[in-house]
């Protein structure tokens, strides 16, 4: 969480906190047309573990490093590590995206959104206000929430 979020959210009671509060502003979006060897990239150099895939602007899934791995185990198991490569360059995100996303407001609260994400059993929600994405709350983002209002 970050520091302003921190402040904004003080030592608010458990239902109090707003998905807009905790979420992730910086997220990173990829095209539904890009390769699922772009997707590995870019998770690895920037640490991110689930990508909002758009076409048009829209949101349309969500590509995650299970989807990435499950992609690679079910085709690959026998192939070496350049075999895996240009697999990874062939597949197009879409193939093996979640859609459509399950997606949360903005102005949901935090206890919903964890109870949504145990229920579907996903790590991340992208965040809508209206239809448009303005951040990714992860389950990272919920646990420190949790544990700035417990402490």
């Amino acid at each position: 969480m970050s520091g302003l979020a921190k402040s904004r959210l003080g030592k608010d009671r458990l239902g109090d906190a707003r998905v807009r509060d905790v979420m992730s502003e910086k997220i990173v979006t990829i095209s539904a047309d890009e390769r699922l060897s772009t997707v590995e990239d870019i998770m690895t150099l920037g640490q991110v573990r689930h990508m909002p895939v758009v076409r048009a602007g829209k949101l349309v899934g969500v590509v995650s490093e299970r989807d990435l791995l499950r992609a690679s185990l079910s085709n690959l198991s026998a192939f070496g590590n350049e075999q895996r490569r240009a697999f990874l360059q062939a597949v197009e995100i879409k193939r093996v995206m979640a859609t459509p996303p399950i997606v949360i407001a903005a102005d949901a609260s935090v206890v919903e959104a964890a109870a949504m994400m145990a229920d579907e059993k996903i790590g991340c929600l992208p965040v809508l206000d209206g239809d448009k994405l303005v951040g990714m709350l992860t389950e990272t983002d919920i646990l420190r929430y949790f544990a700035s209002v417990a402490s």
